[in-house]
């Protein structure tokens, strides 16, 4: 199969991808796009922002702004004014919300609550803990790990968009993002479903704190270029830009997930596709996904715009793609 029919069958069997690219070896290899999309076109990449959110997490470590994953969450928010009743949440730590781990008093997202608040971080906080105590059970939140991005915010005084710039997007070559703060609650579901090319932005709450468990746009280069930074351990043109223990620790499973999520394992916020091989992955709803293959030095790249019924698209990379570029 040549790049013509992979661009045809792509367009007739996966309609909604908009771009992908890949590395491998260092360099990029292969390019394309779909949908009237441009190569610098960003989408919302979703829940694969979860796994960027790990990295800067990292970098924080590496800074010493925060000194250990295994610290209590409320350790960093001390005016936090905690629930009469409540107890659970004094032990929840930050790897209870890297690994999924953490306990909430919600089944599901409290979507609404949170997002109608002034303070996404401070709101999240209401829903950490619960009567169960800490089970260490797979409890897969996206809103709620809100409480990631406000802690960067707090540590560093800076908005998580303007830490990433400096940290992680910039010195990789990743154009530098801007808050984008939906005012309504139609502006909220028209970034999330909108079919059109998004701005390098990042969803953020109206204390600029960007999301942590969805919200980033970017293009299918953009993300290639954070896989290869992973295969290189964190490292780009001789610089360490994330720890390369970092990145060694947060592949490296934590749980099964079970029947819900096709039984795939967890690492902190990434993916592990084969433990043996240590292929991982950053996955989000619709399709995008950072899929890192270190054994082959690949990294492949997809952006998709909303289609609720597409999950994690590994099968169609493993099954087309992957073989395609390793003939």
């Amino acid at each position: 199969m040549d790049k013509e029919k992979l661009h045809s069958l792509i367009e007739k069997e996966q309609p909604n991808i908009c771009q992908v690219v890949i590395y491998k070896d260092g360099k990029e290899i292969y390019s394309d796009e779909w949908n009237n999309y441009k190569k610098s076109d960003c989408t919302h990449i979703m829940s694969a922002t979860k796994s960027i959110v790990s990295l800067l997490i990292g970098i924080a470590l590496d800074q010493g702004l925060i000194k250990s994953i295994d610290e209590r969450v409320l350790d960093y928010f001390p005016g936090y004014n905690v629930k009469r009743g409540e107890k659970t949440i004094y032990d929840v730590t930050i790897k209870h919300l890297l690994t999924m781990k953490a306990p909430y008093k919600c089944k599901g997202d409290p979507w609404t609550k949170v997002c109608s608040s002034n303070d996404w971080t401070l709101s999240s906080l209401d829903f950490l803990g619960g009567r169960k105590g800490i089970t260490n059970e797979f409890n897969y939140q996206t809103v709620c790990l809100h409480i990631l991005t406000g802690l960067i915010n707090k540590v560093s005084n800076m908005t998580p968009a303007d830490f990433a710039n400096k940290y992680l997007f910039e010195p990789i070559g990743v154009q530098g993002h801007i808050n984008y703060l939906a005012k309504t609650v139609e502006e909220h579901k028209d970034f999330t479903m909108n079919k059109k090319p998004k701005e390098n932005v990042w969803f953020c709450d109206p204390q600029g704190v960007g999301t942590a468990g969805y919200g980033l746009c970017f293009s299918a280069e953009d993300m290639a270029k954070i896989g290869q930074l992973c295969l290189d351990k964190g490292n780009f043109n001789g610089n360490q830009i994330v720890p390369s223990e970092w990145i060694e620790e947060i592949t490296k499973p934590t749980c099964t997930t079970g029947n819900k999520f096709m039984n795939m394992m967890y690492g902190y916020l990434w993916w592990i596709i084969n433990e043996e091989k240590n292929i991982y992955a950053a996955i989000g709803n619709s399709g995008n996904v950072i899929y890192i293959d270190p054994e082959n030095n690949l990294a492949i790249a997809v952006t998709s715009y909303f289609k609720p019924t597409v999950f994690d698209r590994i099968d169609f990379i493993e099954g087309i793609i992957r073989p395609f570029i390793l003939k």
